[in-house]
């Protein structure tokens, strides 16, 4: 296929777009950022010139307007991607949209539903891996055949003792984040990729820390849990616990166990990058302990968000992760554990 042109437009270049999104695109022939629009025209005109990005909007609708732009980066909170999405993809735009798909299940489904409507533009979501994806896919393929019927996981994830002078972040304000809860959307987009999809969610959820300072100084109340329990039905007759904590010091390594019929896997959260130190471990009924999985060097390959945006728009690849499905699908989980935790019972999924 043509590698033609792909003209960019960032609606909120924070972060994540300064340190991944933007240099990885630029890294991609025939791609150039055309334009870009934050919050404020003072902060776009701030981003623009960080970034050698040339033209600057005093509106996201306007970057929308602009026929020039070709695709749309939205890296803003949560509480805008719905309604920048449904608007992009009316206006020809291809989508890339930060992680946490949405603020609810319902929104993300809108999201899908319009992306369908619309079979010639691209519509992606950033994925969220909690380890290389090359991790990522060996914890899958032992997952499907080296240890049996899969009986039980268990997934931990935890940041030490609470911060107890923080700034109120988005995060924790429900109108900017909805049903999301620190990273259980993401963390359960891996175990989609693992495990694939839960049938029933379980949850109970602590707010051990409900007020929270705002930047100007003010307290802030929060309803948002800074601990979550959950457990979830997978297919067939596995089980799977998911602790993530924000308020629990020296807890155990971040890590997932798998435990199967006939081996057990192991896998820690923050291994390094290589093909030397995997972070996986594996053991079979009969042997004395378990040992490390060498995952071949060529095996190892970054996260291809902004390539996999690229090459679907251009023809020569299917969209990479995450496809707007599995964020329905993760946004579906997310809002499950908060209904479970409000109502007190299991919840089936789908929704």
């Amino acid at each position: 296929m043509s590698r033609h042109r792909v003209r960019v437009g960032f609606i909120g270049a924070g972060a994540n777009a300064a340190n991944s999104h933007i240099p990885r695109l630029r890294d991609i022939e025939g791609v150039s950022i055309l334009g870009v629009a934050n919050r404020t025209r003072h902060s776009s005109e701030r981003a623009a010139r960080e970034h050698g990005i040339p033209r600057v909007y005093d509106k996201w609708p306007q970057l929308l307007d602009d026929p020039d732009i070709d695709a749309v980066v939205i890296g803003t909170w949560p509480y805008m991607h719905h309604p920048i999405t449904l608007q992009a993809l009316e206006k020809g735009k291809h989508v890339l949209t930060e992680a946490r798909m949405a603020m609810s299940a319902d929104q993300a489904r809108e999201m899908l539903a319009a992306s369908l409507r619309k079979p010639d533009l691209v519509a992606q979501v950033n994925p969220g891996y909690m380890a290389s994806p090359a991790v990522i896919k060996t914890l899958a393929d032992l997952v499907g055949g080296s240890i049996g019927e899969v009986l039980a996981a268990d997934f931990t994830q935890a940041s030490g003792f609470a911060n107890l002078t923080p700034a109120y972040p988005w995060r924790y304000d429900r109108s900017m984040s909805g049903f999301n809860i620190m990273m259980v959307a993401m963390r359960y987009e891996d175990m989609l990729r693992i495990f694939g999809p839960a049938t029933s969610v379980t949850a109970v959820t602590r707010v051990f820390y409900p007020l929270l300072n705002d930047p100007s100084g003010r307290r802030m109340v929060t309803d948002v849990p800074d601990h979550v329990e959950i457990t979830a039905e997978l297919s067939g007759r596995a089980t799977m616990h998911m602790r993530l904590s924000t308020v629990a010091g020296f807890a155990p390594a971040s890590e997932l166990w798998v435990f199967g019929s006939e081996g057990t896997v192991r896998c820690v959260l923050s291994p390094p990058g290589t093909p030397e130190s995997s972070g996986v471990w594996l053991g079979r009924r009969g042997d004395d302990a378990m040992s490390e999985v060498v995952i071949p060097r060529e095996k190892w390959q970054p996260v291809r968000a902004a390539a996999d945006f690229v090459g679907a728009i251009r023809g020569e690849r299917p969209v990479g992760e995450t496809t707007f499905e599995d964020g329905v699908r993760y946004m579906e989980f997310t809002e499950a554990v908060i209904r479970s935790a409000q109502e007190r019972r299991t919840i089936p999924l789908p929704l």
